[in-house]
C-alpha cells in the first residue's frame, strides 16, 4: 500500500482496524511524498493500492494506464503549525512574513507545498522559507523539533502532533482544501485485499479512522 505521508497515522489505524475485522487481510504501508510514490510505481515498484494527496499527481498514473479509476475518499484543510502555546503569537498567514518568524514549507513539487503556495497567493503574502522539505511530515518535524517557528501543513498533521504543537487556523477565503484519491494498481496480485482496503476507507472502519484523525469526508 503506497500512501501520501500525511496519511501515516490515519492509514496505520485503518490497516489495524481492517485486519481486526478480516484477519486474512494484512496491510503494509510505504508512506512518502505523493510524487515519489507515483515515480516508484512508474518504475515498476510493486504496489496494490496507491493514495495521493492530490488528483494532479494521481492523474499521471491514470494517463499511464497503471491504475484503475481513482476515487476521492477524503479531504483535508491547511493549517499553520507552531510550537506548543504559540510563543511567537502567529495569528495568520500574514505573520509568516515577519522577520522574527522562521518558516519552513513543503517543496512545491509535492501536494502540501503546492497547496501552501496557493494559500499564500490567495492571501497575497510573500514568505521566504528557511528550507523546502521533501514532504509534509518533514516540515512538521522541523517545527516540533525546534528548527523552525512555523510551517503550513494539513490540519490532520497538527492533530497527529498532539501536545508537540499548536495549530493556527487559516480562514476559508485563504485556505485550500486538499482532495485525496485512491486507486488499485493494475499490476496488483492481491486485488481482493486491495478492494477490501479501499472499501474500508470509503465507508467502513477505515473511514472512522480517517475521521478520528481529522480528515473530512469526500464531499
Amino acid at each position: 500500500m503506497f500512501a501520501a505521508a500525511s496519511l501515516t497515522e490515519a492509514f496505520g489505524a485503518a490497516g489495524t482496524a481492517l485486519h481486526a475485522a478480516q484477519p486474512r487481510v494484512e496491510v503494509t504501508f510505504d508512506f512518502a511524498a505523493s510524487g515519489t510514490l507515483v515515480a516508484q510505481i512508474e518504475q515498476g515498484a510493486p504496489a496494490d493500492v496507491v493514495a495521493t494527496a492530490d488528483m494532479t499527481t494521481m492523474q499521471k498514473l491514470v494517463d499511464a494506464g497503471l491504475v484503475d479509476g481513482p476515487r476521492v475518499f477524503a479531504r483535508n484543510r491547511l493549517e499553520i503549525i507552531v510550537a506548543p502555546g504559540n510563543p511567537k503569537g502567529v495569528r495568520g498567514l500574514a505573520d509568516l512574513a515577519r522577520e522574527d518568524i522562521t518558516v519552513v514549507l513543503a517543496d512545491a513539487s509535492v501536494p502540501a507545498g503546492a497547496y501552501a503556495a496557493q494559500a499564500l497567493s490567495r492571501a497575497d503574502i510573500t514568505v521566504t522559507p528557511k528550507s523546502l522539505e521533501a514532504d509534509v511530515k518533514a516540515a512538521v518535524a522541523r517545527v516540533t523539533g525546534g528548527d523552525a517557528d512555523a510551517a503550513i501543513v494539513y490540519a490532520t498533521d497538527v492533530h497527529a502532533a498532539g501536545g508537540r504543537a499548536t495549530g493556527v487556523e487559516i480562514p476559508d477565503g485563504q485556505n485550500v482544501v486538499a482532495e485525496y484519491p485512491i486507486a488499485i494498481v493494475k499490476a496488483t496480485k492481491h486485488r481482493a485485499a486491495a478492494q477490501a482496503f479501499i472499501d474500508s476507507v470509503v465507508s467502513g472502519s477505515g473511514r472512522n479512522a480517517l475521521e478520528q484523525y481529522g480528515f473530512l469526508g469526500a464531499s
